[in-house]
């Protein structure tokens, strides 16, 4: 039964094209155009903050006239500015909960539309001097979860008990994590079978926060976006299941679905099925789906999306045609 819990989650988030490691070539470069100004404001995953902070600095370069305010508390924040339209954009890192989409079309009498805008590798973060090898998701379901669904074995306190020996055995995990209105805890929290979190997770309030405190904390161990790496921790090898074969968060493991926690990242948004999208809108879509965005979001530390889904999300918003 947790097997088959954990392959559908898998299927669900992590059902990724397989395609060469550099930018996909057919991704077509932006072409500006005229008459584009005005205000747009995103409200949502502090993921993909810094992103939208890159995508809005390119695309302003080429529209002087326009204004992007971000802010980027966590997922949960997208859902209420979307309901209440105090933002045009409500990024996410991960899909809206039932009860959330719920909500949006019983105000609006249609669905909040989800764009894919980039790939995450939501890698598992030690300190650079730990040694650990490979964990796997019933591991780590020992290591974060409460009531260890994932396993019903002994919870995992020190680094002994995650196969570590010498000076780590004796040495009790410290863990790190993020708050509640974040997307990747509630991503992350699904991977670990729907288990509470341990009280003992610390919870940051943003996703650069998990890594510095791994990164000054010998015996740490916290998730975060791929994107958030630095030179001061290491990303952990991870196996869906026991006795499988662990995969590091190269592109290559990311893009094939072997890294067991891949994900897209999206941008939700307001679009009343058969009418036009507003061209502000369109064209900051439209340039973050293109070469020029998505070379944005490799700069990130996350990965581009291919052409196929670029072609896929603009004719889900009625852009295709006006993209070629």
């Amino acid at each position: 039964m947790m097997s088959r819990m954990v392959a559908t989650v898998l299927a669900a988030y992590a059902a990724l094209p397989t395609v060469a490691l550099a930018l996909d070539p057919s991704l077509p470069t932006y072409d500006a155009v005229s008459g584009i100004s005005g205000q747009l404001k995103s409200v949502g995953s502090d993921t993909l903050v810094h992103e939208m902070k890159l995508w809005a600095d390119g695309f302003r370069a080429k529209y002087p006239g326009v204004s992007v305010t971000l802010e980027g508390k966590g997922s949960a924040t997208a859902p209420p500015a979307l309901l209440a339209g105090t933002a045009q954009f409500g990024p996410m890192s991960r899909l809206m909960t039932s009860k959330e989409a719920h909500a949006f079309e019983e105000r609006f009498g249609y669905e909040a539309t989800a764009v894919r805008v980039a790939i995450d590798a939501l890698a598992i973060y030690v300190n650079k001097d730990n040694p650990i090898q490979c964990l796997n998701l019933q591991q780590l379901d020992r290591i974060f979860s409460k009531p260890r669904r994932g396993s019903e074995a002994k919870s995992i306190d020190t680094w002994g008990e995650a196969g570590l020996s010498g000076e780590w055995a004796a040495k009790s995990i410290s863990m790190y994590g993020r708050n509640t209105l974040s997307g990747t805890y509630a991503f992350f929290r699904e991977l670990l079978y729907s288990g509470e979190y341990k009280e003992t997770v610390r919870q940051q309030v943003g996703s650069e926060a998990v890594v510095q405190e791994v990164a000054n904390d010998k015996f740490a161990i916290g998730y975060s976006g791929i994107g958030y790496k630095t030179a001061d921790v290491r990303t952990v090898p991870v196996a869906a299941f026991g006795g499988d074969r662990c995969y590091d968060t190269s592109a290559e493991n990311t893009y094939s679905g072997k890294y067991p926690i891949a994900r897209y990242l999206y941008i939700y948004l307001n679009k009343k099925p058969g009418e036009p999208m507003d061209a502000l809108r369109g064209e900051f879509i439209k340039f973050i789906l293109s070469k020029d965005g998505q070379t944005l979001t490799e700069k990130g530390g996350y990965y581009a999306i291919t052409a196929a889904t670029r072609e896929a999300e603009l004719d889900k918003l009625g852009l295709l045609a006006f993209s070629k």
